[in-house]
């Protein structure tokens, strides 16, 4: 069985940039997902298309098919105010907007009551170098369809 649109793909990857390991599966927990409902970034999804188990691929993904181009427009100065605990540099932390949607955030600075934070994602701007190797397909349940993401060991619960 190949990979297609809404087939259930279960894979081991590692992922590098600039020579060092960024993220990488663990042994015996694949990462699991639905081909076509960008579950994944697109390069990698477009480079899976047709594969099929036992495949393996060495795929580089530039920035504007990964996690896009760095935007210095999304780096901002928040008030210290705004901050609850100590702050860490280096940490992610999430703001609610005003749609109600959870926006993830990195504090590059802290000056003072200035905190300086980038609302880029952390690997935006980056080539993307990913090896993988496909474990399993199937066909996605009409739950997962209905999800739009796949399901481990079809345990799903929303909350």
């Amino acid at each position: 069985m190949n990979i297609t649109q809404d087939k259930v793909v279960e894979l081991d990857y590692t992922l590098t940039v600039n020579g060092e390991v960024i993220d990488q599966s663990e042994p015996g927990e694949p990462l699991v997902y639905l081909q076509g409902h960008s579950n994944i970034i697109p390069g990698l999804e477009r480079a899976l298309e047709g594969k099929a188990v036992g495949d393996e691929l060495q795929v580089t993904v530039q920035p504007e098919d990964g996690y896009g181009e760095r935007d210095e427009e999304n780096v901002e100065e928040l008030s210290r105010e705004d901050f609850e605990d100590d702050i860490e540099v280096g940490a992610t932390y999430y703001a609610q907007a005003e749609d109600g949607s959870v926006i993830p955030f990195t504090v590059m600075d802290v000056s003072g009551d200035t905190v300086k934070v980038d609302f880029n994602p952390p690997l935006a701007g980056m080539v993307l170098n990913f090896d993988v190797k496909v474990l399993n397909v199937r066909d996605a349940t009409p739950e997962e369809l209905d999800h739009g993401h796949a399901h481990s060991d079809g345990d799903h619960d929303h909350e």
